[in-house]
């Protein structure tokens, strides 16, 4: 059995995605929440387990999401830190809380996989950073890896490397928004309609991104191979360098990546 102590928008698209991909059954599925609301879209739309409280996701599951929000992640802990752990596997999804941290809470060892997905998960073009700890079962990684590879894409961290893969990976989606709208603002100031620079500006960036992944070439070789004597392109560019795009891109990951760390 595969259970999630909290049903928001991230844990709604693991179970969808495991269901559609075919991983498990609904029948092998159970979820706790505490809204009414959230509890009877369990029961109705996802149509998986609903359970009575975290505690019995806790005694009933081998695999266990940890799918709360950071602040009442000690209270749910302290729930079910008594549930005899053997032979279950936690997949923590909260930022800053490292292996150490969750020891001291559960009162002892654990099996544990850090995770550090990404919205676009939610779309099935996730970015997904996953560290394990020494007693975590190789088929219940395995397992989890295939989860969230169903959902977009995932790398193995070092737990070390978690809080920059979380910065990066997690506040990438935002300022990628934030240069989406800015690129049709440009458009839109030159008499462009909104939502059509939207699409155009939306599509180029997510082209721009398979075209990384895909072909494997240094995103500056990609950039020159775009950027034509005297055209348009380097104009631009010429006009991103004055203002410090680049420096203020570095800056605005370095930052998230500060206070990822002063989360734990």
């Amino acid at each position: 059995m595969i259970g999630f102590i909290g049903c928001g928008n991230m844990a709604r698209a693991i179970i969808n995605g495991m269901i559609e991909n075919k991983l498990v059954g609904r029948a092998h599925l159970i979820a706790s929440a505490a809204s009414e609301l959230t509890k009877k879209y369990i029961a109705e739309e996802l149509q998986i387990g609903l359970a009575a409280d975290n505690r019995e996701v806790a005694e009933r599951s081998d695999m266990i999401f940890l799918a709360v929000k950071p602040q009442i992640l000690e209270k749910v802990i302290a729930e079910i830190r008594d549930v005899d752990r053997a032979g279950k596997t936690f997949i923590a999804m909260s930022p800053g809380k490292s292996f150490d941290w969750f020891s001291e809470q559960f009162g002892g060892p654990l099996a544990l996989i850090r995770t550090a997905p990404n919205t676009p998960l939610s779309v099935g073009e996730g970015m997904t950073a996953i560290c394990a700890n020494v007693l975590t079962a190789p088929d219940k990684l395995n397992m989890v890896t295939e989860i969230f590879s169903c959902l977009g894409v995932t790398v193995s961290v070092e737990e070390k490397q978690l809080d920059i893969a979380l910065a990066l990976g997690g506040s990438t989606p935002a300022f990628t928004y934030l240069f989406i709208e800015a690129l049709a603002d440009g458009a839109v100031a030159e008499g462009m309609p909104r939502a059509l620079a939207y699409k155009i500006a939306a599509q180029a960036v997510a082209g721009s991104g398979k075209m990384v992944l895909k072909t494997g070439k240094n995103p500056a070789a990609l950039k020159d191979e775009v950027t034509s004597p005297g055209g348009t392109t380097i104009e631009g560019i010429n006009v991103l360098e004055d203002s410090a795009f680049r420096s203020a891109a570095m800056n605005a990951v370095r930052a998230s990546i500060r206070k990822a760390e002063k989360l734990k």
